[in-house]
């Protein structure tokens, strides 16, 4: 498998804004965990989910339950090492295509 990157998210528990399903009202954080290969293209892709992070891509609000929670946003992100695309791991021979196409 060799080496690789891991980012870390770290989301704290606060209050919806202004276009999250229910605005003023408390949502859960979490952790999420995310896996790019340590090579120069997983390096440029880490840089460019950097700045979608900064710029409040990365996550949205969902409602579940009558309960506001943090989950991953579009910008696809591998969460595991193994499983292979359908469980958002790898191996995945186009991933960093096509997350460099949508970032």
């Amino acid at each position: 498998r060799g080496t690789g990157l891991q980012p870390l998210f770290k989301m704290s528990y606060s209050c919806s804004k202004v276009g999250d399903p229910r605005p003023g009202q408390p949502y859960k954080g979490g952790s999420f965990c995310a896996f790019l290969p340590d090579n120069k293209e997983g390096l440029k892709i880490a840089k460019l989910l950097k700045k979608a992070f900064e710029r409040g891509l990365t996550f949205q609000i969902k409602s579940c339950n009558e309960e506001e929670r943090v989950t991953w946003g579009l910008i696809p992100h591998k969460t595991s090492w193994d499983g292979g695309k359908a469980r958002n791991g790898y191996p995945d021979a186009q991933y960093l295509r096509e997350v460099g196409t949508v970032l």
